[in-house]
């Protein structure tokens, strides 16, 4: 029943460790809700860059090179590559969870993607592409916010975008569930802007 599948597009800055959280909790959801998911890419540089101090403490720009090679995996590779060069990224080969992201050139490999993808994040050739998606993203919600950026698509309609879910760890699977409906439920109150911890 392809008409009653939810689409969840997601936008990642591929070096946010509270981002992979979510992008973990998202995938999860597979065995209990018929869900497709679009991966784009965000950046914390771009979403920065006008500050005068980072709160990412990146005053030299490195968050631009994971965010630049994820594009250039996206454009070239499309959505599901970007998936699994995230999730290759925030893993070990054997499975095992990281606390903070890997090689660029291994996670590629990992994927079966060109290892030469990584030079992307030197490079600016991806960067306009990045921008766009980026601008794409954060321009869905009218806040201040971070990543991620959700925007789902129910069977029966579009809701509002939203930032977050914020996870600092994962959940458990009854837990995970709940955690997807009341997100469903707080987007779509008309008005309700946010909610923290």
């Amino acid at each position: 029943m392809a008409d009653e599948r939810w689409t969840v597009d997601f936008w990642l800055d591929p070096s946010c460790p509270l981002t992979r959280t979510t992008a973990r909790w998202i995938t999860s959801l597979a065995g209990d809700v018929p869900l497709d998911v679009r991966w784009h890419v965000m950046s914390l540089f771009l979403l920065n860059e006008h500050r005068e101090v980072d709160p990412e403490g990146d005053e030299e720009g490195y968050l631009r090179i994971p965010a630049r090679v994820a594009t250039a995996v996206r454009a070239e590779h499309g959505s599901a590559a970007l998936g699994a060069f995230h999730e290759a990224l925030w893993t070990d080969p054997d499975g095992t969870q990281r606390e903070w992201a890997g090689d660029l050139g291994e996670a590629l490999r990992r994927c079966g993607l060109p290892d030469d993808l990584a030079s992307a994040g030197w490079e600016d050739g991806y960067d306009a592409a990045m921008r766009a998606s980026h601008e794409d993203g954060v321009g869905r919600v009218d806040a201040e916010i971070g990543t991620p950026v959700l925007a789902v698509t129910a069977p029966d309609g579009e809701l509002p975008a939203f930032f977050g879910p914020v996870l600092s760890e994962f959940p458990e699977p009854a837990d995970a569930l709940r955690l997807w409906r009341a997100a469903l439920l707080l987007a779509g109150v008309p008005g309700f802007r946010e909610i923290k911890r």
